[in-house]
């Protein structure tokens, strides 16, 4: 079977994002097989480069053979081989001051050596939320029980499970209403809390959340501010994490494809109404979650 069709890595995007319903059903179906067959990587293309507070930074890891391991800030980094290339996807965290920031690379039978790169500024806006005073002032056994989850979420997004390929291209998990975007810094009835380290997408309670992409649930509970909660491992330290949902249908150990249902949204744990709370981590860094969708999908969910 010959494939004269040239598809550039945004159709593809386009084409995983369709239902394959209408006039174009059976030349969508016949392109994304030819893309199967020729080979191609586009599945798993790299996020988008974006090196700021809460975005990813690819790096060239140049000279190497085989895929080196890479720390940041102490933590174990993805690597992937892009073109023939080996990459760094590299999580910035929000706390990330502007400037010159060091990876400390380790080759296979070498020195370790060191290898920079630029991480510019970016201002997020605010949010003023209003929530039942508990919530913001929680009392010591709330503060115990806030503990223990907090426990739980570090050891969830330290995770660090080595995997040949890891799928970064992500699908979105709910069909809702963009409701707040990653990064706002957050006033609780006129308090300081942490900056909004996920999206939101409001939807009615009960609507299916599905599984951006595979991955092994590594988590679940009901927490004091995100309520009923799972975490999902897509491996090399990519974690994805799921909040306030209505129920939860996955279970820890479970391993699922892209679109399982996780569950249903609804409005648990600090929330003012129903919506999926969406986060994703990369090396123990909460980073954009539109940075892993196609570019016509983000188009889409922008207000």
């Amino acid at each position: 079977m010959i494939c004269a069709i040239e598809t550039t890595h945004r159709e593809y995007d386009s084409l995983l994002q369709r239902r394959f319903v209408g006039a174009n059903r059976i030349r969508d179906i016949f392109l994304l097989l030819c893309l199967f067959l020729s080979g191609t990587n586009a599945a798993f293309a790299l996020p988008q480069h974006a090196a700021v507070p809460g975005g990813v930074a690819i790096v060239a890891l140049v000279g190497h053979n085989s895929a080196p391991q890479v720390y940041y800030l102490g933590k174990r980094v993805m690597v992937v081989q892009e073109g023939g290339q080996w990459q760094a996807v590299v999580g910035v965290p929000l706390s990330a001051k502007p400037g010159r920031h060091t990876l400390r690379v380790q080759p296979h039978g070498s020195k370790d050596r060191s290898l920079t790169f630029t991480v510019s500024a970016k201002r997020y806006e605010e949010q003023h939320l209003q929530v039942p005073p508990r919530m913001v002032n929680p009392s010591p056994e709330d503060q115990r029980r806030i503990a223990r989850d907090l426990k739980l979420g570090a050891e969830a997004y330290r995770t660090f499970q080595q995997a040949d390929t890891v799928t970064t291209r992500f699908i979105l998990p709910v069909e809702g209403r963009y409701s707040s975007p990653f990064g706002l810094r957050r006033f609780f009835n006129k308090e300081p809390r942490n900056p909004h380290s996920g999206i939101d997408l409001a939807a009615p309670t009960g609507t299916p959340i599905r599984a951006p992409a595979s991955g092994r649930v590594i988590a679940t509970g009901d927490l004091y501010y995100n309520g009923n909660t799972v975490f999902l491992d897509h491996g090399q330290g990519l974690v994805t994490m799921y909040c306030h949902l209505d129920s939860i249908a996955v279970k820890t150990g479970q391993v699922i494809e892209a679109g399982h249902t996780l569950g249903t949204v609804g409005a648990t744990g600090r929330v003012t109404g129903p919506h999926l709370h969406w986060s994703v981590s990369l090396n123990d860094a909460r980073v954009d979650p539109l940075l892993f969708l196609a570019p016509e999908t983000v188009a889409q969910l922008q207000p």
